[in-house]
């Protein structure tokens, strides 16, 4: 339990990201001054400098209390009852893209993206790399509460496939703060089309493996069902 002292801080912080997010929103990261921060936060200049050294750090310092948001409101999903693998993983990309826009713009998370791309030894893309990582585990945790519940075939390696949705989910999420004008439903619409591939090779119900009326089975429909171990 935080005493008054680490409240005020935790506060201060918070209320010193929140300006610098909405300041970046609204007159661009280079269009934004420390000053103009501190004057947002109601703190000092001197105040800010005890916490970041430059724009950089408060950029990074943004998108891992955006990540913080995210991965707990993954975790309340993770621990809730599931129907399908498909509306499991599409929930949590849907977290994940949706929460996205709350404290960074497009343009915010090109910046971030360019400097971790540009400079991944630095303290920035470091910690950004780190913060996808923690993304990254945390689809594959998703697939191993899958899998224990019986919605996954047993010889699914999670790891691998998890890393494997994340990458996608990751580069569509690049494509779509790129590409001006596309919203959050068609990018989550792309992303259910492409995992929907994988996703139906390895979940576990029957239904799957059923061929589409007035199609034949393939070899490799038949070979699926089976090697699926359920």
């Amino acid at each position: 339990m935080m005493g008054l002292r680490e409240r005020h801080k935790a506060d201060r912080e918070r209320r010193i990201l929140k300006a610098a997010a909405r300041l970046f929103r609204n007159a661009g990261y280079d269009g934004t001054k420390m000053e103009r921060i501190a004057q947002t936060a109601r703190v000092s200049i001197g105040t800010i400098y005890n916490y970041y050294q430059n724009k950089g750090d408060l950029l990074v310092a943004i998108v891992a209390m955006e990540v913080n948001e995210v991965l707990g409101s993954g975790a309340r999903h993770i621990a809730g009852r599931h129907r399908s693998v498909q509306s499991a993983v599409d929930r949590l990309v849907a977290i994940y893209i949706e929460h996205s826009l709350v404290y960074l713009s497009e343009q915010m998370w090109q910046h971030a993206m360019a400097i971790a791309t540009q400079q991944p030894d630095t303290p920035f893309g470091v910690i950004y790399a780190g913060l996808d990582a923690r993304l990254a585990r945390q689809v594959c945790e998703l697939l191993d509460t899958l899998k224990s519940a019986g919605l996954l075939a047993e010889d699914v390696d999670t790891v691998a496939a998890g890393e494997l949705i994340f990458n996608n989910l990751n580069m569509m999420f690049t494509t779509f703060v790129k590409t001006e004008n596309m919203t959050v439903q068609e990018v989550l619409s792309a992303i259910a089309r492409q995992h929907r591939v994988l996703l139906e090779r390895i979940t576990c119900l029957p239904s799957r493996r059923r061929p589409t009326p007035g199609r034949t089975a393939s070899p490799y429909d038949r070979a699926s069902r089976a090697d699926r171990t359920c």
